[in-house]
């Protein structure tokens, strides 16, 4: 295809996306009731649930904005060449193709982080505080984004070199020497990140020695969990908002709990939320995931080892020659409709994991603590009792609640 027809197909792309993502999210504004289900009907009043579609509202109206803001970002820098432009600019600065990619993707974020700012703000300091989220104070925010920024730039920069330096000294078969490389890669942060990215963010403290830590103790050893660790994570330093996970693979598993999820939750409640986590390492869906991620990885890779060194990609977002980073561009729009079928595949697996280790932990610990430790999650964090099938079916992770509450029963 000449330069000019990939640019319409990569602009027809861009626009039937966005006007997807905009339909979705009009139907999942919409499908809201004021009825309060029987299920959850002991833990909302109508204050608290009016509350909760106010928040929905307001959120569904404030990303309408914010993804017209970007979307005409985007179409502007497609169609006036924004991205050639870039690279022709920094091209007599920087003459190393890695670094010259280095510092496009660099001048690009950053530039697209800074436009955005003002939307970020608006929706932690003004929408979450509205609603009683908002714990994270203006010197946190800032803090996190140059970590961010280091962190990015440590991490993405070196995997980012590492494939460009493949693609120009192996050609066409890079894909199958990044993609070990990259296998590796996720494995290892699943490792370690608790232990080395984790606390760059947030305080980890050790779980102190009662009731609760007994609770998780005897539960782990009576599935033959192995369990390592239990820690405290200060949450609250940014929101009100409750979440409990484990990290690392093989026999070293370390516990992380939310002080939110600790404040409001009795020790039974707290178990069966860590039941479930442990439900999903016995039925082996981390192991799954991972393994379907290196797959759609590879596959990835493969594709693009058929486009990356074709020069009309460059040329048609406005470059002058081939460059592997404007490429990269081209190509992850390209691909996307690609990506979005596997993304959704992996989203129903997800979901279908979800149900499966609910039923592990109403097995080996308590349905009922369960069910109720997910409708206080549900009420504190205000969350969408009827989002519609539609959008639960193409970005729902984790099943509704209702669907939930009715497996276990």
């Amino acid at each position: 295809m000449t330069p000019q027809i990939i640019l319409y197909v990569i602009i027809s792309i861009t626009v039937l996306s966005y006007l997807f993502e905009q339909a979705l999210d009009y139907l999942n504004l919409k499908s809201h009731r004021t009825d309060i289900p029987d299920e959850v009907a002991s833990f909302y009043n109508k204050e608290k649930y009016q509350r909760s579609i106010e928040y929905h509202l307001t959120q569904a109206k404030f990303s309408f904005l914010t993804s017209a803001f970007s979307f005409l970002l985007s179409i502007l820098m497609l169609s006036f060449g924004g991205f050639g432009w870039v690279d022709q600019l920094l091209r007599p600065i920087v003459t190393n193709s890695t670094l010259l990619a280095l510092t496009f993707f660099g001048v690009i974020m950053v530039a697209s982080d800074v436009l955005t700012l003002p939307f970020q703000l608006y929706s932690v300091f003004v929408i979450e505080e509205k609603f009683g989220f908002n714990k994270t104070t203006v010197t946190t925010f800032f803090i996190d984004k140059l970590k961010g920024y280091v962190l990015g730039a440590i991490i993405g920069g070196a995997l980012l070199s590492v494939l460009i330096f493949l693609i120009n000294k192996i050609g066409p078969n890079f894909w199958i020497w990044f993609g070990f490389i990259a296998s590796v890669f996720i494995l290892l942060v699943n490792m370690f990140y608790a232990s080395l990215i984790l606390p760059l963010f947030n305080k980890l403290t050790p779980l102190t020695e009662g009731e609760l830590k007994t609770a998780i103790h005897q539960f782990a050893a009576k599935v033959n969990f192995p369990l390592d660790n239990i820690f405290v994570m200060d949450g609250s330093k940014r929101s009100k908002k409750a979440n409990a996970f484990f990290s690392g693979i093989g026999k070293k598993k370390k516990i992380v709990l939310y002080d939110t999820l600790i404040e409001n939750h009795s020790t039974d409640e707290l178990v069966a939320v860590l039941a479930h986590e442990v439900g999903h390492f016995k039925k082996k869906h981390i192991v799954w995931s991972y393994g379907l991620t290196v797959i759609q990885l590879f596959f990835t890779l493969y594709i693009l080892s058929l486009m990356i060194f074709n020069t009309n990609l460059s040329l048609a977002l406005g470059g002058s020659a081939q460059a592997i980073h404007l490429n990269l561009i081209a190509f992850a729009i390209l691909f996307s409709p690609i990506s979005g079928i596997t993304g959704l595949l992996m989203s129903l697996l997800s979901r279908k994991n979800e149900f499966e280790a609910d039923a592990y932990a109403k097995e080996k610990y308590n349905g009922e603590a369960l069910s109720t430790a997910l409708k206080k999650l549900s009420v504190d964090s205000l969350s969408n009792l009827f989002p519609h099938p539609a959008y639960v079916f193409f970005h729902y992770s984790h099943p509704p609640l209702l669907e939930r509450l009715k497996a276990l029963r």
